[in-house]
């Protein structure tokens, strides 16, 4: 692994665990276990160094939804993908979920930061509104907003209030109510 990958794997650590106050150059050096001013070398300023973890989350997410084998052939494997993508979040991939919405936050001042954080989840979107096309939906646009909405909930509440919160159930809902009846396999 390289050093530039350890310190922007020990920043999405600490702004996962310890929030946006902990990411300096310093500590960010000390948990990625390198020289110190390696960070620096990297990320000459904060504002740097939160580009890079941003884009970073953005290429780490990318990989993850290209990695996915074909498009789901029916709603009852989609629920399933977009629910196992939920508990995924909140369970596995926890501390980067946490550092997705610790710079969300930040982003909401700091147009650097959101924009990148947008494009990612613009691709999901798309992903998403496209599926729910190919299964039928009377409207995948809605469906898309519906969907996405119904899974952000959930990945908050998971990692919030209720860890062992019931995915499957409100997401196979939230799909159904916009595929029509006897329409759940994807059209060819």
């Amino acid at each position: 692994m390289s050093i530039r990958t350890r310190i922007l794997d020990a920043a999405v650590e600490l702004l996962g665990t310890q929030g946006l106050k902990a990411l300096t150059h310093i500590r960010v050096d000390v948990e990625a276990g390198v020289p110190r001013g390696s960070t620096s070398n990297y990320f000459r300023t904060r504002a740097a160094l939160l580009t890079g973890v941003v884009e970073w989350l953005a290429e780490l997410d990318l990989a993850d939804l290209v990695s996915r084998p074909s498009p789901p052939a029916d709603v009852g494997a989609f629920v399933a993908l977009l629910a196992h993508a939920v508990e995924t979040a909140t369970t596995a991939s926890r501390t980067r979920t946490l550092a997705r919405y610790v710079l969300f936050l930040e982003g909401t001042h700091n147009e650097d930061v959101r924009r990148p954080l947008l494009a990612g989840r613009a691709y999901f979107r798309s992903f998403v509104e496209t599926t729910m096309e190919r299964l039928g939906a009377h409207d995948p646009a809605a469906a898309a907003t519906a969907i996405t909405a119904v899974g952000e909930g959930m990945i908050i509440q998971r990692v919030t209030v209720d860890p062992g919160a019931d995915v499957f159930a409100p997401i196979d809902a939230v799909v159904r109510a916009f595929v029509p009846c006897g329409h759940t396999r994807a059209s060819d």
